[in-house]
């Protein structure tokens, strides 16, 4: 069984909660009223977006090609 090491982006929503998705899987978005609701709801997302590709025969994406950084801007 291989393991991937998805990268995902939570944002606040702004009528509560989360709003979370994995930039390496197109589509691929979830919600949840608590970070630990959402980052659960996206990891059932991301298997089932995972399912979906190998039903379709699709290839898995690289999730290491999904760089994190910060940029800080003055003004």
């Amino acid at each position: 069984m291989k393991v991937y090491d998805f990268k995902v982006l939570l944002e606040p929503d702004e009528t509560g909660g989360y709003v979370v998705s994995c930039p390496a899987l197109s589509g691929c978005y979830s919600q949840g009223d608590t970070v630990e609701e959402a980052l659960s709801n996206i990891k059932e997302a991301i298997e089932l977006c995972l399912e979906d590709l190998s039903a379709r025969g699709d290839p898995i994406p690289d999730p290491s090609g999904t760089l994190v950084g910060t940029v800080v801007v003055t003004k």
